[in-house]
């Protein structure tokens, strides 16, 4: 190692060339790193959907989703199937293994969707796959304004003009358009009209679609030219569609479309509808992000191409995003970059005040941007992106650690040998220091391995932070044996040794005392010591438990559920209503309202069901409560004092999609019951959701799908029909067309307008009308009602169905306020247990944040369990004393000590987060003790002294870089601590507990260890 320093010294200027071209290539590898606010956590999904306006849910169910999931099931890598059935709309989300390519996944459920096509009875049906986005993959939304026009001209024009031109933008999957109605060429028949000109509902039918086509006609050879042929009976306008013949009489006269009723453009049935501000309806798009995508890379792009999209867009139109994940991204980062320049700042000052040389201090600290550019290269070669949890759990308190131990050694060596050139010295030092300095950051590394092996959602989030940590720790070992030396050598000539500083001279005086006391009553300072972990442990039990803190997004999110029966103008006069209250708050700067099912279906949801986008204004502008849960709160109470008949349940925007992909809810808990009968699930899931409310905690609890939808059926009686020779396709086309039957789309003006056949309104508009409507015979001589050849009846039925693994099942949903998640669940559990009998046949299953929490501690009390084993096994090598081993490893308990008095004193529960804060803390205590025992070993080495003496002699000695060492890795995590900018929620646990437990763990180093030495290691040499 001598030999190697030596050289490093003669080359210095080419080694500091190297690193400065380094440094200039790694920033602008830098500059292409992709950045989130938290890791994108989404399976690896295909989602299948299919419309069908007009169908029963059950039928939606029997004759749409179980086909396509029967094709679906055997898919290689398949890892879950899932549905939800609707009036009117399936859904088929297709989860894949994550090490599975998502192309190829995307490939074969193409591949089995032709075999669904085949197996669905219903003809014109178009089975459509989402597309190549994830659930964390809306980006961007935007509202396409214009007074002067109607919201079907600004669905067209979203649809067909402004969407188009988005999906052309690299890293734009598709954009999601909701609001208003499409439209459509519609004719409403007239039945009297119908009648009179014998013309059936079936004959429209074919007429609309035979008179709307194209052919080819190949080419000629005319005059040495070749001419192309192409017959042309497209309809260019609503006056052609009017035209369009259905029937000619016998004396020659033709009957037009026009001539069976009134020819318009019309709405085609909507599945929901958007509002703004109280303030009506408007037209929305949502932009959806590719998988894989750099979020911050795309919005750019989108906001480059928007003048344009502008320039294009009829006059009196404007296109206004009022909602964008940069804000979420840009606030986060805001606070990682805070973070990380006042951790830096706080370590250059705390190495100043304890060491006493400012150029030193600065040798110590020229690691951190080299470890930090190092880092981000690594994870732009990774594909990490730049997030709350990746950048923010880097200290760097630990990545200067071996560079301090270098510096300082160098210092305390010149304090006694001022003869001996500076740069020998410090090719000395640094060979004296490199074994212990390397095996404690190879230990840091090992503990921090474990993280490296969570799997599933546990592993997106915290495997990015593990290996951007692990090369930061790798960055730092580098620099500190290569250019540490090189420029220690060159800037430390004019440092003049001195001796402690004032600060550390203060803490030494009250040091020694204190090491004597504990030397002479060692008995009463390990009673101490057991007291306080005895304690901890109690404290440890009642801490509760959650996934991760949820992070605060300057967003609301409140899903309102009304009665399934209600209307599409009923609901929406109540959500009116309830933007106006919510928009009465002072802090809030907007409000969006998303009722019933969109374009692309990712979500779908009933008419009677609304998610409403609450946008704060920024926190410093914020009035009604200091926090964003106390603005909740008077929120919901204010909600529910108004319009007590629906039910509420809150959340945030993207924690609103993490908890929807953690168990296919938008809360926190949800509890699955499966089973086959509706009826069964029904009743147990209100007596499910009874005892959760029952627990205290317990809010916005509510049975998914519950209460029931009036359907009027029409069953055909074929004995009837066929007596009355009346066909069986003629009664279902005439009940199709009371809602509308979508034919050939006509091509105009660059937009795909679909036609529409259906009654007037007032012909349809009870079971009674619907039951006279008249049926021709075959013989076409005579019609009858639809009542004679069908029985028709008012039924309630399930406004929606949800199945797992091609089993229904009922999710009962609930969040958790006042308490942790992880108490509340198991209190939960117990008196569900108590309450709810499930008959045979029927199971429960509880999914949620906790089950990941529960899966991620599993996973790591075994693989740390064998890290720590591992360890062991290397410090028995390094300190060639299993004793010795032990010692250091009882630096591990004391450590956690003062990381469970922190969380309890400051009221947060155990999380994953707070759990990576234990594995870093072990790191560092680990490499106190190391150094500590190495001086201790060193020193008996040299003078042959006994365990005791060796023991505090080394203690003195090694106390300036121990609380050194103790003090950059604490102060280094004290603005995550403390901080209260957006995303600190995350990080503030992870913070708390290092911070803590390094107090107990120098305690113990310094006071504790050298006592337990003497005691232990007295016989051994």
């Amino acid at each position: 190692m001598t030999g190697l320093l030596t050289a490093l010294q003669r080359s210095r200027f080419l080694i500091l060339g190297v690193l400065v071209t380094c440094m200039v290539f790694g920033l602008g590898l830098v500059t292409g790193l992709p950045v989130e606010a938290v890791p994108d956590i989404s399976p690896r999904q295909v989602l299948v959907s299919v419309t069908a306006p007009g169908l029963a849910t059950e039928e939606i169910e029997r004759l749409i989703t179980f086909p396509v999931e029967a094709s679906m099931a055997g898919l290689p890598g398949m890892t879950d199937l899932r549905s939800v059935s609707r009036s009117g709309v399936s859904v088929v989300y297709v989860q894949f293994d994550d090490n599975t390519d998502i192309d190829l996944d995307r490939t074969r459920v193409n591949e089995r969707i032709i075999q669904a096509r085949a197996n669905i009875a219903i003809p014109g049906i178009a089975v459509n796959m989402g597309p190549l986005s994830t659930g964390m993959g809306e980006i961007m939304q935007l509202q396409l304004k214009g007074p002067a026009y109607s919201l079907m001209d600004l669905n067209r024009a979203m649809t067909w003009t402004v969407a188009p031109q988005l999906k052309l933008i690299p890293g734009v999957a598709d954009v999601n358009v909701n609001g208003g109605s499409e439209e459509t060429f519609q004719v409403s028949l007239d039945e009297a009209r119908l009648l009179s000109y014998n013309v059936s509902v079936s004959d429209v039918y074919r007429a609309v679609d035979n008179n709307n086509a194209a052919s080819g006609g190949g080419w000629i050879e005319h005059h040495q030219e070749q001419q192309i042929v192409v017959g042309r009976g497209l309809v260019r306008d609503l006056d052609d569609f009017g035209n369009i013949p259905v029937r000619s009489n016998a004396n020659g006269t033709r009957i037009r479309l026009k001539d069976l009723g009134k020819v318009s453009i019309g709405p085609r049935t909507r599945l929901g509808a958007v509002t703004r501000d109280g303030r009506g309806e408007i037209v929305i798009g949502v932009i959806m992000m590719q998988m894989g995508a750099s979020s911050d890379a795309t919005l750019a792009s989108v906001n480059a191409r928007l003048p344009t999209i502008q320039h294009t867009l009829p006059t009196g139109m404007t296109l206004e995003p009022y909602y964008t994940r940069a804000d979420l991204t840009r606030g986060t980062l805001d606070t990682v970059k805070e973070n990380l320049l006042l951790g830096a700042g706080l370590v250059l000052l705390v190495l100043i005040i304890v060491i006493g040389d400012w150029r030193a201090s600065l040798v110590i600290t020229s690691v951190i941007p080299f470890a930090l550019v190092c880092a981000m290269v690594g994870m732009r070669f990774f594909g990490i992106s730049a997030n709350l949890l990746s950048l923010g759990a880097i200290d760097f308190g630990m990545i200067v650690d071996g560079s301090l131990v270098v510096v300082e050694h160098v210092l305390a060596r010149r304090e006694r040998n001022q003869t001996m050139k500076l740069p020998i010295l410090v090719v000395e030092c640094a060979s004296e220091v490199a074994r212990p300095v390397s095996f404690a950051i190879l230990v840091i590394i090992m503990v921090y391995l474990p993280v490296l092996t969570l799997e599933g959602i546990e592993g997106k989030m915290f495997r990015p932070m593990a290996q951007t940590v692990i090369m930061a720790l790798l960055a730092s070992l580098l620099y500190c044996f290569v250019c540490v030396p090189l420029i220690a050598a060159m800037v430390l000539r004019k440092s003049i040794p001195h001796g402690d500083t004032r600060l550390i001279a203060f803490l030494r005086r009250g040091y020694g005392p204190v090491v004597q006391w504990g030397e002479r009553n060692a008995r009463i300072m390990f009673g101490m010591v057991l007291a306080v972990a005895a304690l901890s442990l109690a404290l440890g039990a009642r801490l509760g438990g959650e996934f991760i803190p949820q992070l605060q997004e300057g967003a609301l999110t409140v899903t309102t559920t009304r009665l399934p029966s209600a209307s599409l103008p009923t609901v929406l006069r109540s959500v009116t209503l309830e933007e106006k209250i919510l928009r009465s708050f002072p802090d809030v700067q907007t409000v969006v309202s998303n009722t019933g099912t969109s374009a692309i279906p990712t979500d779908p949801m009933g008419v009677n069901e609304t998610d409403t986008f609450i946008l704060l204004k920024p926190r410093s502008q914020w009035t009604t409560a200091r926090t964003q849960e106390g603005i909740l709160q008077a929120m919901d109470k204010a909600l529910r004092n108004a319009l007590p008949v629906a039910d509420y349940s809150w959340s945030q925007p993207v924690q609103m999609r993490m908890d929807d992909l953690l168990s296919g809810v938008r809360t926190q808990i949800a509890v699955s019951i499966y089973g086959d009968d509706l009826a069964t699930l029904s009743r147990l899931g209100d007596q499910v959701a009874a005892a959760m409310n029952s627990v205290h905690g317990a809010a916005d609890v509510a049975a998914q799908g519950s209460g029931s939808v009036p359907f009027v059926h029409v069953d055909v009686n074929r004995e009837k029909a066929a007596r009355l020779n009346v066909p069986l396709q003629d009664i279902l086309d005439t009940v199709e067309s009371v809602g509308g039957h979508i034919g050939k789309p006509v091509i105009t003006q660059n937009s795909v307008i679909s036609t529409q056949i259906r009654f007037q309104e007032s012909e349809t508009s009870s079971p009674e009308k619907i039951a006279a409507l008249r049926v021709r015979r075959a013989d076409g001589l005579a019609t009858v009602p639809i009542s004679q050849v069908a029985d028709i009846t008012v039924q309630d039925g399930p406004p929606r169905i949800s199945r797992d693994q091609i089993r229904r099942r009922l999710i009962v949903q609930a969040n958790v306020r006042g308490r942790d998640l992880g108490s509340y669940v198991e209190e939960a559990q117990r008196a569900v247990d108590r309450q709810v009998r499930l008959p045979p046949g029927y199971s429960l299953s509880w999914q949620g944040q906790f089950r990941n929490l529960q899966s991620a501690m599993k996973r790591l009390e075994i693989v740390v369990s064998i890290a720590l084993v591992l360890i062991f096994g290397l410090l028995v090598a390094a300190l060639g004393s299993v004793r010795a081993a032990g010692l250091v490893f009882v630096n591990l308990p004391i450590a956690a000590t003062g990381g469970i008095i922190v969380l309890t004193l400051r009221g947060l529960p155990f999380s994953i987060s707070a759990g990576i804060g234990f594995i870093a803390l072990f790191g560092v205590a680990i490499l106190n003790s190391v150094v500590l025992l190495s001086a201790i070993r060193s020193r008996r080495l040299e003078t042959a002294c006994d365990a005791a003496t060796a023991a505090f002699e080394a203690a003195e000695e090694r106390f300036r870089p121990v609380m050194a060492t103790a003090l950059v890795a604490s102060l280094g995590f004290f603005p995550m601590a403390f901080s209260s900018n957006a995303g600190a929620e995350v990080e503030r646990p992870l913070a708390s507990v290092v911070i803590g437990g390094l107090v107990s763990s120098t305690i113990l180093t310094l006071l504790v260890l050298p006592s337990l030495y003497a005691r232990v290691m007295k016989k051994q040499a």
